[in-house]
C-alpha cells in the first residue's frame, strides 16, 4: 500500500520589503498576508485524509506548514530534498529579463539558460524532488501526504511528469503562492491530477518577487 495522493503546497507570501531574491537565505518568514494564504491552503485540504506532513527546512515553508499541522494534528517533518535551489543572485534585486543587458557582471552566470548556469541544474532539482516524492508515497499505508516546498521545485515536478522540457520561461510558471499541485500514483507512474489556487480569493496585494 502507498499514499492515496500527495499534495505539493507552495509557501505563502514572504516578508521581503527589499524585493530581493531570497533563495536559501535565512530570516525570510511569512508576511501577515502570507500567513492568511497558508491558512487558505490548509482549509482547502480540510476534507482530505492527510496523515503525513513534510516541509523544506526553510522558515517560509515551515511556517506555511503550521496551519496544516494544526488542522490535522500532525508533526512537521523536514526533507532537504524539497528545498529551494541554489542561485548565484541570492540577496540581490535581480530580474531575468531585458535588464540583464545593463549588468555585465551577471553575464557569465546567464550564458546557458538551458541548464541553468546561474544555479542548480534543472535536472538535479527534478531528480531530488521525484526521489522525495517516491519516498513520501511509500512512507504511509493509506491517506494523503503533503509536501510544502517552493515554486521552482514544484514546477520541475510538473514539467517532468508532463514529459516537457525542463527549460522554461520563469515568468510563465503556473505555481501561485500557497497553490496546491496534487499527484497520484498509477502503477509505477506519478500523475498530476489537480491544481488549486486557494489563496486566489485573498485580495492580491501579495508580492511574489523572491522566487528563484
Amino acid at each position: 500500500m502507498v499514499a492515496r495522493a500527495l499534495h505539493l503546497v507552495r509557501h505563502g507570501e514572504v516578508d521581503n520589503p527589499g524585493g530581493v531574491l531570497y533563495g536559501r537565505l535565512p530570516g525570510f518568514g511569512l508576511s501577515e498576508l502570507g500567513k492568511q494564504m497558508a491558512s487558505s491552503a490548509a482549509a482547502a485540504l480540510a476534507d482530505r485524509p492527510v496523515v503525513r506532513l513534510v516541509a523544506s527546512p526553510l522558515q517560509r515553508t515551515r511556517e506555511s506548514a503550521a496551519p496544516i499541522a494544526e488542522l490535522f494534528g500532525l508533526e512537521i517533518a523536514t526533507d532537504d530534498r524539497i528545498i529551494e535551489p541554489t542561485n548565484r543572485f541570492e540577496g540581490t534585486r535581480f530580474d531575468f529579463g531585458a535588464s540583464l543587458l545593463t549588468k555585465p557582471s551577471a553575464w557569465p552566470w546567464v550564458v546557458n539558460p538551458l541548464r541553468p548556469s546561474w544555479g542548480e541544474p534543472y535536472v538535479s532539482i527534478a531528480g531530488r524532488m521525484l526521489a522525495a516524492i517516491t519516498d513520501a508515497f511509500a512512507s504511509v499505508d493509506e491517506g494523503d501526504v503533503v509536501l510544502v516546498s517552493h515554486q521552482l521545485p514544484i514546477w520541475m515536478v510538473h514539467r517532468s511528469l508532463a514529459g516537457e522540457k525542463l527549460y522554461h520561461d520563469p515568468r510563465r510558471r503556473r505555481c501561485s503562492l500557497s497553490s496546491i499541485t496534487t499527484l497520484e500514483r498509477r502503477g509505477t507512474r506519478f500523475v498530476e491530477t489537480g491544481y488549486a489556487d486557494p489563496a486566489a480569493a485573498i485580495p492580491r496585494t501579495a508580492a511574489d518577487r523572491g522566487a528563484v
